[in-house]
């Protein structure tokens, strides 16, 4: 039976257990380089026994950030602040991975602790959101975005495909598409937001096509020995949102197309997030069906707080990786504590020899 602190082998790179970082978004970058904060934020969960470690949700355009203080990937002065990550997660046993985004409508706000809202037309800082359509997210996200032209999806698209090489170059050995929450690729997908009548709006053949077609440009220049992932929100859960059945109908089509794993996630299409059904592991049920209908190895996060819970979803093959954030941030060597908690044979190794040296049995 497989556990939470067994080996994970995708494609040529195999993860030392099972326990995964997902993207956290920073805001510390300066007009989208990385600095000190983020390799210490990343290497403190490498430190603490994380198995893949995935860099946060990385713009591949400019107008493509959340904030202005985003990672962003679509120059060279940004990819070449990377590699001492990355150097430092591989020396201390975790697998690196970066997650490639572009935030559409919801892009060009201020970071949380300054408003978590759009920032003013009038600020220096801001620009001006795309989408698929002239159609705002709303609440604290108001301003209504340009809907693209077929230039603009294309240019977009070649962004996916720079970013992409860039990341390779500097030296991740997993990518991870962000095809959720709301942000560009989520919303052409979501009958929400989409409200296009060319052939990427409407039926669902027309609204997967940003995404279909992404995929493959991107599995173009990414190598095949190297894992593709992509997040994906499944449902918003309401009555005009995607449904999990379409959901896993693109999961089959992707899988076809070269994708390897799914992180499975919500929409956040729209602000009303009432009908999700929040509680412990809510999303575990989601991935052990996809896992099984789509015949594709699965990541699950959300709500999985306890090392226990972590372990029984993978035991009962729901998910093959565990993805936690707000329990990493509470604590860097939770797959540490984790793994004392399950009684994992010589468990205090989990950690370095800096600090497992310490360690009293």
């Amino acid at each position: 039976m497989t556990t939470l602190f067994d080996k994970f082998t995708l494609k040529s790179i195999t993860m030392k257990n099972r326990v995964a970082v997902a993207p956290m978004c920073q805001y510390s970058a300066d007009e989208g380089v990385i600095n000190d904060w983020h390799l210490i934020h990343l290497g403190s969960h490498a430190i603490g026994g994380a198995g893949l470690i995935i860099a946060e949700a990385t713009a591949v355009a400019p107008e493509g950030r959340i904030t202005p203080g985003c990672s962003g990937i679509w120059n060279d002065a940004q990819a070449e602040k990377w590699p001492r990550v990355i150097a430092f997660l591989k020396q201390h046993g975790a697998v690196p991975g970066m997650q490639i985004a572009h935030a559409g409508r919801k892009a060009a706000a201020n970071r949380p602790w300054e408003g978590d809202d759009h920032m003013k037309p009038d600020d220096p800082r801001a620009w001006q959101p795309i989408g698929p359509s002239a159609n705002a997210f709303g609440a604290n996200l108001p301003r209504v975005p340009t809907a693209m032209t077929k230039l603009d999806i294309q240019r977009v698209q070649g962004d996916f495909v720079a970013a992409t090489k860039r990341a390779l170059a500097a030296g991740f050995e997993l990518l991870e598409l962000h095809f959720a929450h709301g942000y560009l690729a989520q919303s052409f997908f979501s009958p929400i937001a989409n409200k296009r009548t060319d052939e990427y709006g409407g039926s669902f053949e027309n609204r997967i096509r940003f995404l279909t077609e992404t995929l493959a440009a991107v599995r173009a220049v990414w190598p095949e020995h190297l894992p593709l992932t992509a997040r994906l929100g499944i449902s918003d859960f309401t009555d005009d949102s995607q449904t999990v059945e379409e959901s896993i109908d693109l999961i089959k089509r992707f899988k076809k197309g070269g994708l390897d794993m799914i992180d499975v996630s919500v929409g956040f299409n729209t602000p009303d997030i009432s009908k999700i059904p929040w509680g412990p592991a809510f999303m575990a049920p989601f991935c052990e069906r996809i896992r099984r209908e789509a015949d594709i190895p699965t990541a699950c996060g959300w709500f999985i707080t306890e090392p226990a819970q972590a372990d029984a979803i993978v035991q009962k093959g729901q998910a093959d990786i565990i993805m936690l954030a707000h329990m990493m941030l509470d604590d860097p060597n939770w797959p540490y504590h984790a793994a004392r908690a399950l009684n994992v044979p010589n468990f205090k190794w989990t950690l370095p020899a800096q600090y497992a040296h310490w360690i009293r049995a």
